[in-house]
């Protein structure tokens, strides 16, 4: 079954994704480089896929810190990445 589609704002764009898509492959999808900046000024995105590492944290809905692969997309969402308009 395709799940149906809704849109999210990402770095202050409208995406398309279908339901229930984790907001981390919503970004990978959409060709965001990288999620967050650590502490030395490296780029960071995913690595566990799994809430370990923490190394894909993101602000969503204004709520800093939140991991990008144990949340679903929901109609509405706002996520803004390092690249994005807070950076």
């Amino acid at each position: 079954m395709i799940e149906p589609e809704i849109t999210i704002s990402i770095d202050g764009r409208s995406v398309l994704v279908g339901a229930g898509t984790m907001v981390a492959v919503a970004l990978l999808d959409a060709g965001v480089p990288r999620f967050r900046i650590a502490i030395g000024g490296e780029p960071r995105g995913p690595v566990c896929g799994m809430g370990i590492c923490f190394e894909c944290r993101v602000t969503i809905d204004g709520r800093a810190h939140q991991r990008a692969c144990l949340i679903a997309c929901e109609e509405g969402m706002t996520i803004t990445t390092a690249g994005g308009a807070d950076a």
